[in-house]
């Protein structure tokens, strides 16, 4: 099977509409913004030309005093006619359900789809949004829920909806900085030419640096290794994979598609928390074969079992291990 046959999909932002991670030009480029539309043109036309679905993120969360303004609606509408009629377009994820309203009622061939970042992950979450989507991300702190996962994916098929997971997340389970920090990333660009007072760093980054709670890398996220991929394949229409802020997308792409690797966990993540583990790394082939089942199952009593505690023990290692 070649790459192209195991992608489902591209997500991409475009222009300037909040997507989750700034502007598309600008910033530290040393490209034009003509220059980077062009290119990003190319990329567009190369993916389609491959046979390979486009999906359009409208992802911030937060569109400011845009939210229900009628000339972002229009400015919208505009912008995904042009995409349908030039591209691959077949999906949009978002977390405005005014957007996704507006593309339900102007653009009905389109999969419209609840983003991992509106956290649905209920049965009457699902229904009380479902007159908006054709699709969903489960919250991502049920990746390792089987019992939920079932469920999920039974209302689904019950409602004829598609169900999809983030697959690398590196952010902690239940994250109290997590709307904060999308916050701050929607308004990025604002922010960037402001003259703060404070540098931000994620508070699971910071979290980390303490060595005694370092096992969290293991319990309390709810990534799914490349290894274990298999397991959620009669669950879920497919998996995302977040690579914008990765130094090496190819690398954590190929690991999910041969279903292995064999580096530091942390590589694969986004974001990435690898750093604050340092002189350590977790490596991912230390993982026990049962590791996604056990956790898929297990009662989440956290508080009184030492499974991952012991899984991190054993795959934490020094920069001079040996095998």
């Amino acid at each position: 099977m070649s790459r192209a046959d195991a992608i489902s999909e591209v997500y991409f932002a475009f222009g300037n509409y909040a997507s989750g991670r700034g502007k598309q030009s600008g910033g530290d480029t040393v490209e034009l913004p003509w220059e980077s539309h062009a290119r990003q043109a190319d990329d567009l036309r190369r993916i389609s030309d491959a046979g390979i679905a486009l999906n359009l993120l409208l992802n911030g969360n937060c569109y400011g005093g845009d939210a229900l303004s009628r000339s972002f609606f229009l400015q919208l509408g505009d912008t995904v006619d042009w995409l349908a009629s030039r591209y691959r377009l077949q999906a949009v994820t978002t977390t405005s359900f005014i957007c996704a309203r507006f593309l339900h009622d102007n653009f009905p061939a389109l999969d419209v789809r609840a983003s991992v970042n509106l956290g649905i992950g209920t049965i009457p979450a699902f229904d009380a949004a479902s007159p908006y989507f054709d699709s969903f991300y489960l919250k991502r702190e049920y990746n390792r829920d089987f019992s939920m996962l079932r469920r999920a994916k039974a209302w689904c098929e019950k409602n004829v909806k598609g169900l999809y997971l983030l697959a690398n997340s590196g952010c902690m389970n239940d994250c109290a900085g997590r709307t904060f920090h999308d916050n701050l990333v929607a308004h990025e660009d604002e922010i960037a030419r402001t003259d703060n007072a404070y540098t931000y760093k994620a508070l699971c980054h910071e979290y980390l640096y303490n060595t005694e709670k370092q096992a969290s890398v293991v319990r309390d996220m709810n990534y799914i290794r490349p290894e274990d991929i298999r397991y959620y394949e009669d669950f879920v229409t497919s998996v995302k994979l977040a690579t914008r802020v990765s130094a090496d997308p190819l690398r954590i792409l190929d690991a999910y598609l041969n279903a292995h690797y064999a580096g530091a966990v942390t590589d694969l993540l986004e974001p990435d928390n690898g750093s604050a583990l340092l002189p350590r790394m977790i490596v991912n082939s230390r993982f026990p074969k049962d590791f996604a089942l056990h956790v898929g199952t297990c009662d989440k009593q956290c508080h009184a079992c030492g499974y991952c505690a012991s899984v991190f023990e054993h795959a934490a290692v020094s920069p001079d291990f040996t095998d």
